[in-house]
């Protein structure tokens, strides 16, 4: 069983930083890929940054103020997130690819969500 474990939003001031870290857990023989998506109210799912072997991908609207890592000792990715709007309100989702162990193939994971609410 392999599980993504989310931490770190809550509320903060337009212009204000936040850290999202994100956990995989369980039985796992390679993470593959991970990244972070976001849903505001009423609209979808967007990606917003992702890494994958070595190489990392931003949305148009986060690029230049959002930075993720992944600490591949730890299993874990990080979103550092600063210059934060209000536009940036959303639940925020990890994801990732992840071998099992014991299955040779790859599936995709889903956090619970962490809430990240910018407003003055």
């Amino acid at each position: 069983q392999v599980q993504l474990v989310e931490s770190g939003g809550g509320l903060v001031q337009p212009g204000g930083s936040l850290r999202l870290s994100c956990a995989a857990s369980g039985s796992i023989f390679r993470i593959l890929a991970m990244g972070w998506y976001r849903q505001a109210p009423g609209k979808q799912r967007e990606l917003v940054a992702i890494t994958r072997s070595g190489s990392t991908k931003y949305a148009d609207s986060v690029s230049g103020r959002f930075t993720i890592s992944r600490d591949n000792a730890k299993n874990t990715v990080y979103l550092q997130m600063n210059s934060l709007k209000p536009e940036d309100t959303a639940i925020y989702y990890c994801n990732a690819a992840i071998i099992p162990d014991g299955i040779f193939q790859s599936y995709d994971y889903w956090g619970q969500g962490t809430q990240v609410t910018v407003s003055s």
